[in-house]
C-alpha cells in the first residue's frame, strides 16, 4: 500500500454499500489512490442486469479517463434512432442518433450499453485490488468522530474510517442520515415497468415508441441477435400506482397487464413474454433531491445521493461522474474526511442542479398525450420536424450536452498507480 499520494496520511478504510454503477466506480478510483475497499452488495452475486442505458457528456468523459472507453465501445448497443409508430407498426417520425461526434446526443445515444454490461466492465476494473462480500448487506451503523462501526446481515461487525451509500434510488444509507420524516423524493406522476421477450424478425435496431390514449407509452428496442425490451410507461398519480413497486412480482405483472390490455400494436405478445421474462422491474420515475449528501463519515454517492431518472439521460453517467468527483476529494485529503466530504459537495452540485434541472414534467407530460388526437398532433408535429431536419441540426449544432458546460476536475488519481 505504502503512503497516499505521498502525503504521509494512512489509507482509509472505505466500506461502499452497493456493488453497482457508482459503487464499483468509486471503488475504482479509491483503490488507485491507495485505500483499502470493501463493497457489500445484498444481492448474492454481481447485479448485472437491467435495462438499456445511454451515456452522455461527462459520463463519457468519465469512462474516457478510466481507461475503459474502448472496452464500452466494444459492448454498445446497435441503435439506430427512435420511431414513432402507430398502432399497425407503421413509422409516422423517426430520429436518428446523432453519430456525427459533434454536439448534443439525440434520444439515442451513440453510447448506448446493457446496464448489466456496464456493470460487468467495471467489476472486471476494480475487482482485483477490492474487496467484494455478496449476499450480505448493512443493518446499521454508528459514528464517532474518529470512525464508523458497520454491522452487518451475518452478524459481524466492522470498523471504517468512511461508509458509502451507494444503494440506489431507494437508499438505506439515505433514510438512515436524513431527518425523520424528510422526503427526498421528487415525483413526476410517471411510472414505468420492463422485461424481456425473446426476438422476432420484425424487431429491427430502431426503437419503437406507441403512444396509446389515457397518458400510456410503449418501448420496443432489441439489444441483441436473441431478445428484445419492453417497456411500459403510464402517467398516473394513484396511491395504487406508487405502492405496486413494493408488492410481490406476480401483483407488478397483473397491474401492469390490466393497464395496458386494451392497448393495441404488439401488446398481447408483450404480455405475454412477461410470464417467461429471465426479470420484471417496475420504478417510479423519481428524483432524489436533498440538500445535504453526507453526516459525519457516511457520505452518498450515485441515485441514492441524486437520482436524476431515466428521463434526464443522465442517471448513468451522474453516477460515474459523482463517483469521479468523491474519490478525487477523498483522495486529495485523506487526513481530512470533512473537508473531503464539504469538497465533493461544492464542486458537484452545480452539476447535479444542471441534469436533474432537465427533467421537465410539463414537456414529460406533452409527449405522453391523454387523447387519441393529441397522440395524432405530436406524431404530426414530430414527423414535420424529423421532415425539416430538426433534430437532426438541433444536436449537431448544440454547443453542450445535458451536462451544461460543467467540466469533470482533474483526474481522482494516476492510473499508474496501480
Amino acid at each position: 500500500m505504502g503512503m497516499v499520494n505521498g502525503s504521509g496520511a494512512r489509507p482509509l478504510r472505505v466500506l461502499v454499500a452497493g456493488g453497482g454503477i457508482a459503487g464499483q466506480a468509486l471503488a475504482f478510483w479509491l483503490t488507485r489512490g491507495g485505500h483499502r475497499v470493501t463493497v457489500v452488495e445484498r444481492f448474492p452475486a454481481l447485479r448485472a442486469t437491467g435495462a438499456q442505458v445511454d451515456l452522455r457528456g461527462q459520463g463519457i468523459e468519465a469512462v474516457e479517463r478510466m481507461g475503459l472507453l474502448d472496452t464500452v465501445r466494444g459492448k454498445l448497443v446497435d441503435e439506430a434512432g427512435v420511431a414513432f409508430v402507430d398502432a399497425r407498426g407503421r413509422a409516422r417520425a423517426t430520429i436518428m442518433a446523432n453519430t456525427s461526434g459533434r454536439g448534443r446526443q439525440t434520444l439515442t445515444s451513440e453510447y448506448e450499453i446493457m446496464r448489466g454490461d456496464l456493470v460487468r466492465i467495471l467489476h472486471d476494473a476494480s475487482k482485483d485490488d477490492t474487496e467484494y462480500l455478496f449476499g450480505v448487506s448493512i443493518d446499521g451503523f454508528e459514528q464517532d468522530e474518529q470512525k464508523v462501526i458497520a454491522h452487518f446481515s451475518d452478524g459481524s461487525s466492522g470498523e471504517f474510517d468512511l461508509l458509502v451509500g451507494a444503494d440506489g434510488q431507494g437508499s438505506r444509507i439515505r433514510q438512515a442520515i436524513l431527518p425523520e420524516g424528510f422526503d427526498p423524493y421528487w415525483r413526476v406522476g410517471i411510472h414505468m415497468a420492463y422485461w424481456f421477450i425473446p426476438r422476432i424478425a420484425s424487431d429491427t435496431n430502431v426503437r419503437d415508441t406507441y403512444m396509446v390514449p389515457g397518458g400510456r407509452q410503449i418501448m420496443r428496442r432489441s439489444h441483441n441477435p436473441t431478445e428484445t425490451q419492453v417497456y411500459f410507461v403510464m402517467r398516473e398519480k394513484s396511491e395504487e400506482a406508487s405502492a405496486i413497486h413494493r408488492e410481490p412480482v406476480e401483483r407488478q405483472r397483473e397491474f401492469w397487464a390490466s393497464r395496458f390490455r386494451d392497448a393495441g400494436w404488439q401488446t398481447t405478445r408483450f404480455i405475454d413474454g412477461m410470464q417467461t421474462s429471465p426479470f420484471f422491474y417496475s420504478q417510479e420515475i423519481v428524483q432524489v433531491r436533498t440538500d445535504t449528501w453526507s453526516k459525519g463519515r457516511v457520505v452518498l454517492v450515485g441515485d441514492a445521493a441524486h437520482c436524476a431518472s431515466p428521463y434526464s439521460g443522465m442517471g448513468i453517467s451522474g453516477g460515474l461522474v459523482g463517483a469521479y468527483v468523491l474519490a478525487g476529494e477523498i483522495n486529495r485529503h485523506p487526513g481530512d474526511v470533512p473537508t473531503a466530504l464539504a469538497s465533493y459537495d461544492s464542486v458537484l452540485r452545480p452539476f447535479v442542479d444542471e441534469i436533474q434541472g432537465e427533467v421537465n414534467p410539463c414537456l414529460l407530460r406533452l409527449g405522453m398525450p391523454m387523447t387519441q388526437r393529441a397522440i395524432d398532433a405530436f406524431q404530426a408535429a414530430t414527423a414535420l420536424a424529423c421532415f425539416l431536419h430538426v433534430p437532426d441540426l438541433a444536436a449537431r449544432f448544440s454547443k453542450e450536452d445535458r451536462g451544461g458546460s460543467w467540466q469533470l476536475p482533474e483526474k481522482p488519481a494516476p492510473i499508474s498507480a496501480v
